[in-house]
């Protein structure tokens, strides 16, 4: 007569489907954030930086993440071209005399403006040219080229412009203040900067090698493997030498610590500001230059 076997096998943790330990805080933290939601920005931030560690989101898309967070508490006001900074076309231009402007610029919209700059008429699209190789100078209109410009205030959130672009279809808009005055333009791809980092094209190349780019009247995007030595000259100043070579290392030393996206610090006469980093080094600087008073206060 058979006799059935059995066995006192414990089942194996493979079979269990069970976690090994060290997988375990991580899964069940996961989990928990999951059940009960995270309940504020840094909460989350935590879980994706978590998710970082054990190696299930790499440094590059954690930065896209933290950027895409950021973008939505930013104004348009914090990352816009100002007025002093926009290659403008007047209407009562002739193409002789905006389409060397044009050329040199390198980019792709225009606000055309009638008799100011806060007199906006519309925006002109440089493929819009493109009819003047045929039809030739004499037939041409910019009144008749150029297509509506839209207008948003200072105020409006970046999030919320991104959306906008990409439901509407367009690329630039011409930004005002509460009194009605032109403070800047803003495009699609500023925004998107702020998200993924610094965006080079083709039109970039002469500027592809250079570490300091001046965005303001007093400001400046500064890349952090620029050399203290060319940071010194352009600047006119005396930053230290001994210790590092890059402007990066020594904006570490000022932090004491690896730091985060719009972390501040001064340093000599300067305001830095971390507009990317990774979790091993910075990457981009927006640096600013102290008047005396902001110096005596510090």
């Amino acid at each position: 007569m058979a006799t059935s076997m059995t066995t006192d096998e414990p089942p194996s943790s493979h079979s269990s489907g069970k976690p090994r330990s060290g997988e375990k805080n991580w899964l069940e933290k996961l989990l928990g954030a999951f059940s009960t939601e995270p309940k504020s920005r840094d909460e989350l931030l935590d879980i994706i930086k978590d998710a970082a560690e054990n190696q299930l989101v790499d440094a590059e898309a954690l930065s896209i993440i933290e950027g895409a967070l950021d973008v939505s508490s930013q104004q348009v006001r914090e990352i816009m071209i100002p007025r002093s900074q926009m290659v403008v076309v007047s209407l009562q231009d002739k193409p002789e005399e905006f389409l060397p402007k044009i050329i040199e610029s390198g980019h792709s919209r225009f606000p055309v403006i009638g008799e100011s700059i806060d007199d906006i008429r519309g925006v002109l699209l440089a493929k819009d040219l493109l009819p003047l190789v045929l039809k030739g100078i004499e037939d041409f209109s910019l009144e008749e080229t150029i297509r509506p410009a839209n207008i948003i205030p200072e105020s409006k959130r970046l999030n919320i412009l991104l959306r906008e672009f990409r439901e509407n279809r367009y690329h630039m808009a011409v930004v005002i203040d509460e009194y009605g005055g032109v403070s800047g333009v803003v495009t699609i791809e500023d925004i998107l900067e702020e998200i993924v980092g610094e965006i080079e094209d083709e039109t970039d190349e002469e500027e592809a090698d250079s570490f300091i780019r001046k965005v303001g009247d007093n400001d400046f995007i500064v890349k952090a493997l620029t050399p203290i030595e060319d940071f010194n000259e352009y600047f006119e100043c005396e930053l230290s030498e001994e210790e590092f070579d890059t402007v990066g290392g020594l904006i570490m030393q000022s932090f004491g610590h690896l730091p985060g996206r719009d972390e501040v610090t001064r340093l000599a006469n300067f305001m830095f500001r971390v507009l990317y980093a990774d979790n091993r080094q910075i990457h981009l600087l927006r640096v600013s230059r102290l008047e005396r008073s902001a110096q005596e206060d510090g």
